[in-house]
């Protein structure tokens, strides 16, 4: 009989851009690596994360995500990294040129939409292609959104 073994890394951590859903619509999405410094990943582990006002943007054909804010670890020494410091996503070649030529066009952007630790004990961000929404397409979403919790409402 052998132990049970616990997992190495804890993939319960998946911080997300609710208000990402609500601003765009979302036309493609990719899973991007980070480059992060040492603490960076223990601070995402315990879930000090925020991506509300997180942005993408390309800098010598280099995709980075600016304004994230990642909170200093606690245990951190004079080593600790600075919480806002523009980091660098991971992609393939040509999703990154694809991309690239994709934002030429008017009204596109690529946000952050949720950061994760995938199997391997990686951190991973989803990233999306996205189009700004009208003020009457939040509306509508708006509408659906109470109707839709009114119905539950009744159901119980």
């Amino acid at each position: 009989m052998g132990k049970q073994e616990k997992p190495k890394f804890s993939s319960q951590v998946s911080v997300k851009n609710r208000k990402a859903r609500f601003e765009y619509h979302f036309l493609d999405t990719y899973v991007a690596g980070l480059k992060l410094m040492g603490t960076e990943i223990k601070s995402i582990r315990e879930g000090k994360v925020s991506l509300q006002e997180a942005y993408c943007y390309f800098n010598n054909h280099e995709l980075f995500v600016k304004q994230m804010h990642i909170t200093p670890y606690s245990q951190g020494t004079h080593y600790n990294h600075e919480a806002t410091r523009e980091r660098k996503l991971l992609l393939k070649k040509k999703e990154l040129a694809k991309l690239e030529s994709k934002m030429s066009e008017k009204g596109l952007t690529i946000v952050p939409t949720r950061l994760f630790i995938n199997n391997r004990g990686l951190a991973k961000m989803e990233i999306a292609l996205a189009q700004g929404k009208k003020l009457y397409d939040k509306r509508d979403d708006i509408k659906r959104r109470d109707t839709n919790r009114e119905l539950d409402q009744m159901k119980f």
